[in-house]
């Protein structure tokens, strides 16, 4: 079963007035990709500016794809997208 890391930090320092509603917007993208299988975990990080997903089932392509559609890419300082390989050997 593959894996895809994203990486999502946002511009904390040009955030709309209307943050409120893109976070909520944000929140229930990515319960309805739990919903349906595609997010395994996230993780919020501490600094506040944004956060980690770890996509499961799809390719790099539909990753990409996918983070085009969250509310928060708009804000986005910058994003990573890691493929990974799990070590059968641990």
């Amino acid at each position: 079963m593959n894996r895809i890391l994203v990486v999502l930090t946002i511009d904390t320092e040009n955030l709309p007035s209307n943050f409120p509603q893109i976070l909520q917007h944000e929140r229930e993208v990515v319960a309805q990709w739990k919903k349906e299988g595609i997010l395994e975990q996230l993780f919020l990080r501490p600094t506040k500016n944004g956060a980690v997903l770890i996509l499961k089932d799809i390719d790099e392509a539909k990753a990409n794809e996918l983070i085009k559609t969250l509310p928060f890419y708009a804000i986005k300082k910058s994003i990573e997208v890691l493929p990974l390989i799990k070590d059968s050997e641990i």
